[in-house]
Formats: C-alpha cells, structure tokens, sequence
C-alpha cells in the first residue's frame, strides 16, 4: 500500500531553516496530528532542551502529548519550517524504520524552498533523508554533524531523533545546537 503523507509543508514566513525529516510513522503512532508525532521520537525533547533548558517545555502535562499550539509558536519565532523528504511512501515491513522505506515520490525540493526566500540552511535528521536530499541535490551525502554547500543553502546531516539511534539524548540535542548556532538562530 502506498501513503500519502499526512500533512503540508509548515513555512512560517522568514523562515531561515528547513528540517527534513523522512517520512512519519504510521497513524498508530501518532499522539499529534503534527510533525513528529510519535510520542516516543525525542524531536521536541532535543528542541526543548536547546531552546528552553527543558526536554519537556513543549509538552503539556494535562493532555499528556506534546502542545502544537506551543510547537508552532515556537516554530515561527525562530523560523524553523518543517516538512519530510518523502511526500508518498511504502512501508515494506509496515513499520516506521527508514530501512524498509520504499520512497516512491519524493519532497520536490526546489518548490518548497522557492516558497522560502529567507532560507540558508537545510538539516535532515537520520541516514535516509540526508541521503533522499543528497540524491535530489547532485551533492555528497555529509557526515553526521558536518555540511555541504548547495546553492545558497549549506545542508546538514543531523542524528536521527528516533530512539531506535543509539546516542544520548544530550549528544544528539548538541549536534542540533552546533548547528542552530552556525545557521545564526541560537547564540
């Protein structure tokens, strides 16, 4: 069966950066009809503890999953956009791993960023979306931490968010904010 991904491009205008994720987990999994939706991916923990000193700031404690409403606040006060680099997809094993992820249309890149002027800096958490870009781009897949120049754009290859990769949730939030800093959004 082929998915559709579930949800548009978030562009918040002047948007600086565009985290490209790779594909979301099945509606199972979800806890939030929003980017990175599985409760146990630490996405919003890494952004809460680089921009809030907190794993938890954008979690609510009442309803128990963490708060969209405070996640796109957020988003469009540091000009973050989100989106994933497969647009329809097929789960080969019916799991959420990138490994069995068959990509049978990708992100089309250049008109999301045409829609991004004030973008520089592209980053894609885990293996398989720093490879989806490199593919789209003609440009060599970076090591973990580390970027390429594209264009205008410098694109980096971050941790994965899952906690399937095995780093400390603290060593993968120091990657991100070695990169927020070098894209000038973080001091």
């Amino acid at each position: 069966m082929i998915e559709t991904h579930p949800w548009p491009p978030f562009v918040p205008n002047g948007a600086k950066i565009l985290i490209l994720g790779t594909f979301p987990p099945g509606v199972n999994r979800h806890a939030i009809d929003f980017y990175y939706p599985n409760p146990i991916n630490d996405f919003w923990r890494i952004m809460g503890l680089i921009f809030y000193g907190d794993k938890m700031a954008l979690f609510d404690d009442k309803s128990g999953v963490f708060d969209i409403t405070r996640i796109k606040d957020f988003l469009t006060e540091r000009g973050i956009a989100l989106n994933d680099t497969v647009r329809r997809a097929r789960r080969l094993k019916g799991n959420a791993s990138d490994k069995f992820l068959e990509v049978v249309e990708a992100v089309p890149l250049h008109d999301l960023l045409s829609a991004m002027p004030d973008c520089h800096t592209i980053a894609t958490p885990g293996e398989k979306a720093a490879s989806i870009i490199a593919e789209i781009t003609g440009t060599k897949i970076p090591r973990m931490g580390e970027s390429v120049d594209w264009r205008q754009y410098k694109i980096w290859r971050m941790p994965s968010t899952s906690r399937a990769y095995p780093m400390r949730l603290e060593a993968k939030a120091e990657y991100y904010r070695s990169m927020f800093i070098s894209a000038g959004i973080l001091d």
